[in-house]
């Protein structure tokens, strides 16, 4: 019997792409997309929509009876770079939906749920490379303690009232679907319509600048394996780092100049630079192979191969 599902900003760049994946996986018509407003006509006419605050629980609480909704994913978020300039908005956000759904799931009307982390749980004092699963967190951005707070949250709600919940510590996705929404990472989705459209880019943040990335198929790929997995192989349940590849700026550049030999970059960092320099270089992500067989598939010549073709089509 197929579980009806609610997905909870929609209409975002991991939450677009999420929708349409599901869709396909299970019937557009049990997939239920919401957002705060609708997305483009694609996504609307791909499925059912409804207008949803996740911050406000009776509306939330009206839509998941309605539908007979057993699994949420809560994609709905204000991201490192936005949440910045409005930390009491992002905090109302970020932690109040996840109240609202966690709660859902302890009064039993809803039996799973997936909630997505970041790598900007980690702060300035967490080892750089490599970083562990479990390791000093000291956030230093409005976003990050929020998402540490999160998986706080979630761990205790899972060890307290048996709440099924899952996480994953999103590294910074690419996509050529969709655009991003705000956070420190976005210069690598912009880099690629640049170097197509204008041929030069002015990058925000450092040339020597690495940090972890993950390409979305692979994002969402992880996202539905780690949700399909048996509950007895999920044993982290604050939320799991996961890896592919890291780059600098300099480095996915020097990628496209092998495909566009005539772009150019340059580099004016601006208060996205302190951000990144509070975050990992590159992530640990054992555990996720351990527990539930966690593989990236795409590295940074696979994706740039990717982004360049989709692009240019």
């Amino acid at each position: 019997m197929q579980k009806n599902i609610l997905i909870i900003g929609a209409c975002g760049q991991i939450g677009t792409e999420l929708t349409y994946s599901l869709r396909e996986k299970h019937g557009s018509e049990i997939v239920v997309a919401s957002d705060i407003r609708e997305g483009d006509q694609p996504l609307m006419d791909s499925g059912p929509f409804e207008l949803l605050d996740a911050t406000d629980y009776d509306a939330l609480e009206e839509v998941v009876a309605y539908y007979e909704i057993e699994e949420v994913y809560l994609m709905a978020a204000m991201l490192s770079a936005t949440a910045e300039r409005f930390p009491m908005r992002a905090w109302n956000l970020n932690m109040n939906s996840l109240f609202n759904v966690l709660n859902l799931a302890r009064e039993k009307k809803v039996s799973k749920i997936f909630w997505p982390s970041s790598i900007a749980v980690f702060g300035p004092n967490t080892p750089k490379n490599d970083t562990p699963q479990n390791t000093i967190m000291e956030p230093s951005t409005v976003y990050g303690i929020s998402k540490q707070s999160g998986e706080r949250w979630c761990e205790y709600y899972h060890n307290k009232f048996d709440v099924d919940v899952r996480s994953i510590r999103y590294p910074g996705l690419i996509s050529w679907k969709t655009m991003p929404g705000g956070g420190t990472t976005d210069y690598a989705v912009e880099i690629y319509h640049k170097a197509l459209v204008e041929g030069t880019y002015t990058c925000f943040l450092n040339k020597d600048t690495s940090l972890p990335m993950m390409f979305m198929d692979d994002a969402i790929r992880a996202t539905l394996e780690l949700m399909e997995s048996d509950p007895e192989d999920i044993k982290v349940r604050s939320a799991y780092n996961l890896s592919a590849m890291s780059f600098t700026p300099e480095e996915i550049a020097e990628r496209i100049q092998k495909h566009i030999p005539d772009f150019t970059i340059d580099y004016e960092p601006d208060f996205r630079q302190a951000i990144a320099d509070s975050w990992p270089s590159s992530i640990n992500d054992e555990k996720a192979q351990t527990d539930w067989g966690w593989k990236a598939d795409f590295d940074l010549e696979k994706t740039t191969v990717e982004m360049l073709t989709q692009l240019k089509r």
